[in-house]
């Protein structure tokens, strides 16, 4: 009897120590080993451990599962577009917009020197230089290549033109008055008196005739008016300005603009253009300076249309976004990289209490068949 009991014992302990032994090396296989292990071209069965001989295998499952199940458009709907999440973006731009562009602190130039254009009102009058002169010389060029006629409008053409009949009967009415006043009269007598001087003594002789002239002057005067006021001349007047005009029509514009110096007026227009629009010191002043009432538009309008159209495109988005992602190959990728060494220790430490329950149970186990065994011997003999 004492001998069966010895027996039954330590069958127990042997049961306990291969089903505790054999529980745990089954646990360490799934890690272990991380290679495959050769004897020359023979390798080793078992080896390497599960988890890393089916690590491909299951990489691509985790991804499949990760893609299909967990990480879907719907979930990030769910988790991104939601009312919350749009109030906590729309809060956190205009905290940002309001305490760095709606500020006291920075210039426009400074903003233009951070984003990398302080350059920039040295290139905007330079720009100006150009466009002005480039205006300037298409302006001379067209000058130089058209003519007055084709310079001018149609309704200019005809305006013109009828206004010469009126600038002749201006003139006409002026010459008149001019020769009738008494500065008109003197100015014949200073021109008779000048004509038969230059005559030398037959002018002489004419003036010791004629005695005063004051006489003829009053004669000329009247012949004068007469000539003024006679319907031909009026008629041959008009007849000379539109010749002369149909001329002038016919010349290049610029014929008339020969003895201009253009440079400088070039100059003093690109000198102007710049001192007016004073690019620089318009640009040292803050948002704030020319748009007071910016921070309230910004907050109220401007912000939250940017954010829900940001949010909507970027709903309407998701799903080929997360096509191009490729989230299922990210997950394989991820999977197959990750040191093994290092999921078995987070394996182990999240289910160490559990794996040390499961070898004892394996101990506990191999115990009681190895009693079972003892007892079924002793029966038996």
């Amino acid at each position: 009897m004492e001998n069966a009991l010895v027996t039954i014992i330590f069958m127990a302990l042997v049961g306990a120590a291969i089903g505790g032994f054999t529980n745990y090396l089954a646990i360490k296989m799934l890690f272990r080993p991380h290679n495959a292990i050769y004897i020359k071209n023979w390798r080793l069965p078992f080896t390497p451990g599960l988890i890393p001989k089916r690590r491909e295998e299951l990489a691509t499952q985790i991804g499949v599962t990760v893609n299909k199940y967990l990480l879907t458009p719907e979930v990030f709907q769910k988790k991104l577009f939601t009312e919350e999440m749009r109030n906590s973006v729309l809060d956190f731009a205009q905290k940002k917009v309001q305490s760095t562009v709606f500020t006291d602190d920075k210039t426009i130039l400074q903003w233009l020197q951070i984003a990398g254009f302080g350059h920039l009102p040295n290139t905007i009058e330079t720009k100006i230089d150009t466009v002005i002169e480039n205006q300037f010389l298409n302006v001379k060029n067209t000058l130089s290549s058209t003519t007055i006629n084709e310079l001018l409008p149609e309704e200019m053409h005809q305006a013109i033109e009828k206004k010469i009949p009126e600038a002749v009967s201006y003139l006409l009415q002026r010459g008149e008055e001019y020769f009738l006043s008494p500065q008109g009269e003197t100015t014949i007598k200073n021109m008779m008196d000048d004509f038969l001087v230059s005559k030398g003594s037959f002018g002489g002789m004419v003036q010791m005739f004629l005695g005063d002239s004051t006489s003829l002057v009053t004669k000329l005067q009247r012949e004068l008016v007469k000539f003024i006021n006679a319907p031909g001349t009026k008629i041959l007047l008009i007849s000379i300005f539109s010749n002369e005009w149909d001329k002038i029509k016919q010349q290049p514009a610029i014929n008339f603009l020969k003895d201009i110096d253009f440079e400088p007026i070039l100059s003093n227009i690109q000198s102007y253009a710049k001192r007016e629009l004073a690019i620089e010191s318009r640009l040292n002043q803050t948002i704030n300076h020319y748009w007071p009432t910016g921070i309230d538009y910004a907050n109220n309008e401007l912000l939250p249309k940017l954010v829900d159209k940001g949010f909507a495109e970027a709903e309407k988005q998701l799903e080929q976004m997360l096509i191009r992602l490729n989230l299922e190959e990210v997950v394989r990728e991820q999977v197959n990289s990750f040191p093994l060494q290092k999921l078995e220790e987070i394996v182990i430490g999240i289910a160490n209490r559990e794996l040390q329950m499961i070898t004892i149970l394996g101990a506990v186990l191999g115990g009681v068949i190895g009693i079972v065994q003892g007892l079924i011997v002793f029966l038996i003999n």
